[in-house]
């Protein structure tokens, strides 16, 4: 699946109507295979983006958990530390 789209569910704060836009947007453009769509397909992406956008606004809403929510903070620095040790730089190995 695509690597942008976030998990958005329980978080303290909630997810804004922009970021669940944002996860819309980057799944409308995975499934159609283009970053910004043609004239003649402009109005059936965006269609196609408002309408999942209003889908996942309501599963959003709608799912329980007993989980407390998650801070955000903690979760980027989480993200930023399995980042940091997936593209860390590897010793170069020399040979003699």
């Amino acid at each position: 699946m695509c690597r942008n789209i976030k998990t958005l569910f329980n978080f303290d704060p909630p997810a804004t109507d922009e970021e669940i836009r944002d996860a819309a947007l980057q799944f409308v453009r995975k499934l159609s295979g283009s970053n910004k769509p043609s004239k003649r397909n402009e109005d059936a992406f965006n269609l196609a983006v408002q309408r999942i956008a209003a889908v996942a606004k309501e599963l959003l809403v709608s799912l329980e958990t007993n989980q407390p929510p998650r801070d955000r903070e903690d979760e980027a620095m989480k993200a930023r530390a399995r980042s940091a040790q997936r593209f860390a730089r590897q010793p170069e190995i020399v040979s003699e």
